[in-house]
């Protein structure tokens, strides 16, 4: 084999290694990613993740904490506010995440696909009535009912 014949598929061997390479789209391959790209076929890490929560209770707890004359709740997550409800609004079952007058918390997980983070809910007195922690999943809307 020539030298020229040698070099020549030494060339093309490169060009083609490269083009396939060329093909790949990195990004988020994800689809239960916030930033997941249909077009990418090489997973790069940069999936970024959140999930919903949302508080609710029933008509026995509102009762109740009118009865203690408690008359607004307001929603601490990780120390923050997070929203507020009068204590005669109630639900009859599970709100979807986003329901008009729901309490729905969205958190920004970063990449991880699931979190935790604490919750307070205290009414217009200083009264802790609940609080705990939220179990966060990605791409999901989880309904946490708070009893009496």
């Amino acid at each position: 084999m020539s030298k020229f014949n040698t070099a020549f598929w030494g060339v093309a061997l490169v060009v083609s290694a490269l083009s396939f390479a060329g093909c790949q789209v990195d990004g988020c391959t994800d689809a239960d990613a916030v930033n997941y790209d249909p077009a990418a076929d090489n997973f790069d890490g940069s999936c970024e993740y959140e999930g919903e929560i949302v508080l609710w209770y029933g008509q026995a707890a509102s009762a109740e904490l009118q009865d203690w004359q408690s008359a607004s709740l307001n929603f601490y997550v990780d120390g923050q506010i997070v929203g507020s409800t009068a204590t005669n609004q109630y639900w009859t079952s599970a709100p979807d995440c986003g329901a008009n007058a729901s309490i729905t918390i969205t958190k920004d997980m970063g990449k991880a696909t699931a979190l935790a983070a604490t919750y307070e809910v205290v009414d217009d007195w200083g009264d802790t009535w609940w609080s705990g922690v939220l179990n966060f999943e990605a791409n999901t809307c989880l309904a946490v009912e708070l009893t009496l």
